[in-house]
């Protein structure tokens, strides 16, 4: 069920719009027991309170959050070539989950923890401000009619809480096919003081991030793919 409200600092939690509907999703059996078996190895609880990333890592590293990692590929292979990175994946959804921890594990990934828990509390709670070196948020739910826009992660109040996250120098990468959520996207990241565009208007994709066998597919059948790289200033 989504609810309408502002999203604040920690000294002032309210309700907030969440961005995923809970739904029946199918689930493998490698995906059940990877759950059932790996998530207290490799995950993070949630906590109302800021935690200690590098005690919870066992390192000091460069923090770098994803929020919807969808069934893990982009996250496995930027964290394979960016060893030196702690990367913090947030998903709500148990096949995804799943999947994340068996790719953590067969590629032997040390540098990737996972919350499974929605990812405005845990940006509002559990993350310190000016913490954070970088943002990964690749093709999130567009919620492609215009009565459930509401529901689209990038929103103003959001950005505001998440920029403050966001230690000085470090970036904010989103990644979207829907045309519409690009728009949305530059305007609400333009739109926020802390934050400046690296490109005019739309990146060209970076290298790091890799592209999927989806977008691949989307753009030979001639849809387009919009990235967007802020900095924090």
């Amino acid at each position: 069920m989504t609810t309408e409200s502002t999203v604040t600092d920690p000294q002032t939690p309210t309700p907030h719009i969440r961005s995923f509907v809970h739904r029946r999703g199918h689930i493998t059996q490698g995906q059940r027991e990877a759950l059932e078996t790996l998530l207290e190895k490799w995950s993070i609880p949630y906590t109302p309170k800021p935690a200690d990333f590098a005690a919870l890592f066992g390192r000091k590293a460069p923090q770098i959050l994803e929020i919807g990692f969808g069934m893990g590929e982009t996250t496995e292979r930027i964290a394979l070539a960016r060893p030196d990175d702690n990367f913090l994946g947030v998903e709500v959804f148990n096949a995804g989950v799943g999947a994340m921890l068996k790719r953590i594990e067969e590629s032997e990934l040390q540098n990737v923890r996972i919350i499974q828990h929605d990812a405005v509390e845990v940006v509002r709670d559990m993350i310190a401000p000016d913490s954070l070196a970088g943002v990964h948020i690749y093709f999130p739910d567009p919620w492609p009619k215009k009565r459930h826009h509401k529901r689209r992660l990038i929103q103003p109040p959001f950005i505001a809480l998440l920029a403050s996250r966001i230690a000085p120098g470090g970036y904010i990468h989103c990644a979207t096919d829907w045309e519409n959520y690009a728009e949305q996207m530059l305007e609400v990241l333009s739109g926020n003081e802390l934050l400046e565009n690296t490109a005019q208007d739309y990146a060209p994709r970076p290298d790091f991030r890799p592209q999927t066998k989806f977008e691949t597919r989307g753009l030979r059948l001639g849809h387009g793919v919009w990235d967007l790289i802020f900095r924090r200033k």
